[in-house]
């Protein structure tokens, strides 16, 4: 099925939707090679796709935009002197995953993560990793994110990190790949939940041909993952957040009243006799779990940053002593650096004796000198990241990058060549996208949300994220990016596809080492 561009205004002729075809050598989630044929799991959708229009899809685009806003789904960005706040842009066409493919995800995330958590017990314990040399010593111990107060401090259940969203795209080789993992304050959750109620709303016909797995349940269990994490029967479990001035207010206080707790902040918070109350109407009340939305450093003025007004002066002290559970723990952004991403897989093979499912992108990490003089006499064909970057800030796409904006790059990474990896410009997948030029294919990529709790729970799906410039490769929203819903959905013969998943991807993990041991790559 191959379509062409359609333009759309008030009072055109009507035109039927078809999906343009991505250039070639982009994998697309709903064409096939060539574009003239649709995926399976997604013929029902071209069929009704096919039924509708562009006014219509307008329309519905435009309807989803206004309760949007009315609801308040907004964000803010940083460093925008107006302080104004803007409305992710929500796509009307689904990302549809079938079971099958699913099901190795789910797997695969099972096991990165608690190998992940498993590493972070172990740094701040018996450091055997360090000891068997696997990591260098002073990558881990000299990290800005490592926190020496943690060191010999347990935690219920050896869990540090209940939260993680697992960045995945998919390369023009079909397969997955982790691009990084995120285990300090990890977002996006609550626009995962707001896409599915809204497209629930405005397509309820396109739900009655899909078995579409659920999301709405995803508060529930992130509650029950809040209380396991806690020693005491009935433990109070509340949000801590910056505040409304925070770009993801909305979603603190979403995910606060979704759950039935309290939305607070540091003020709200104080320490008396070795336990964290918090201040309500009917008088202290003992708090067990802090589901904490800001950074370590501003958790406690006593122990961290004195002038942080948005933490709770004591709170460390209490959490040493396990009264109290702060989610995720204090400690775990040492794990989601972007430097420590390169040693994942090991982390697999160390602490689980299994090989990887997910296979990691290949990595330069600048800090190794060759690998710095590799990086340095390729940008223009790479995309650098600062370690602990986030949001698509501070970084260079070499392949869209003008000469001027590369030797800008080249001289900070020179300067600190320790604050940046590389890796190659993938070919991220595209997905079809209503735009101003039609249905037409945008690059996208998947957030799923995994609970750590007495369990490993993820609820079928994610936040896709989407770029919505023409070309562009950066999905975050605070750099033009929107998101769509994501559907996972049972279909005939998913067990098969299960099947053929797993060893497609076991193949291409293994072409994935030799290509990067050829590159270079750490």
């Amino acid at each position: 099925m191959r379509g062409h561009g359609i333009c759309y205004s008030s009072g055109m002729e009507s035109t039927a939707l078809k999906p343009i075809a991505p250039p070639e050598g982009i994998y697309d989630e709903m064409l096939a090679p060539g574009g003239d044929a649709v995926r399976r799991h997604y013929g029902a959708y071209a069929d009704w796709l096919a039924s509708n229009s562009a006014e219509t899809m307008a329309a519905k685009r435009a309807e989803a935009d206004l309760i949007f806003r009315r609801i308040g789904i907004t964000f803010s960005v940083y460093g925008d002197e107006s302080g104004t706040e803007r409305l992710i842009p929500s796509d009307v066409v689904p990302r549809i995953i079938p079971a099958g493919e699913w099901a190795l995800l789910e797997k695969g995330l099972v096991q990165r993560v608690t190998a992940l958590n498993r590493f972070i017990a172990d740094i701040y314990h018996d450091q055997a990793i360090l000891k068997a040399g696997l990591i260098p010593e002073d990558q881990i111990l000299a990290n800005e994110q490592y926190q020496v107060a943690m060191i010999g401090t347990r935690v219920p259940h050896d869990t540090y990190a209940h939260i993680v969203g697992v960045d995945i795209v998919r390369h023009n080789d079909g397969n997955y790949y982790v691009l990084e993992d995120n285990l300090r304050v990890p977002s996006g959750v609550s626009y995962m939940l707001s896409n599915r109620k809204m497209m629930m709303r405005l397509f309820p016909d396109l739900f009655r041909r899909y078995h579409v797995r659920p999301v709405e349940h995803y508060p529930a269990l992130l509650l029950q993952t809040l209380r396991d994490a806690a020693e005491v029967v009935t433990p109070t479990v509340v949000v801590l957040t910056p505040g409304r001035h925070n770009s993801a207010y909305f979603e603190h206080a979403f995910l606060a009243q979704q759950m039935g707790v309290e939305l607070v902040e540091g003020r709200d918070l104080f320490v008396k006799d070795g336990y964290v109350f918090m201040r309500a109407t009917s008088g202290p009340q003992r708090v067990d779990v802090i589901y904490r939305r800001l950074d370590d450093s501003f958790l406690d003025p006593l122990a961290f940053r004195p002038d942080s007004l948005l933490g709770v002066p004591g709170l460390l002290a209490v959490y040493r002593l396990g009264r109290v559970v702060i989610s995720n723990a204090i400690g775990t952004g040492v794990a989601d650096d972007k430097s420590i991403y390169p040693y994942v897989p090991e982390m697999v093979r160390f602490y689980l004796g299994e090989e990887p499912i997910l296979k990691n992108v290949p990595t330069w990490q600048c800090r190794k000198p060759e690998d710095l003089r590799y990086v340095l006499e390729h940008l223009a064909e790479l995309v650098v990241k600062e370690v602990h970057g986030a949001g698509g800030y501070g970084m260079l796409v070499g392949p869209t990058a003008s000469r001027d904006e590369i030797q800008r790059f080249r001289a900070i990474l020179e300067r600190n060549p320790s604050n940046y990896i590389a890796q190659p410009t993938l070919s991220l997948s595209s997905c079809p996208t209503f735009v101003e030029e039609g249905v037409a294919p945008r690059h996208i990529d998947l957030r799923p949300f995994v609970l750590v709790g007495r369990e490993v729970r993820i609820v079928p799906g994610g936040l896709t994220r989407v770029a919505l410039r023409r070309g562009s490769l950066v999905v975050n929203s605070s750099q033009g990016g929107g998101t769509k819903d994501t559907w996972v959905v049972d279909l005939p013969e998913d067990s098969e596809d299960a099947t053929s998943a797993v060893q497609s991807q076991t193949q291409a993990g293994q072409s994935q080492t030799q290509a990067g041991q050829t590159q270079g790559a750490a």
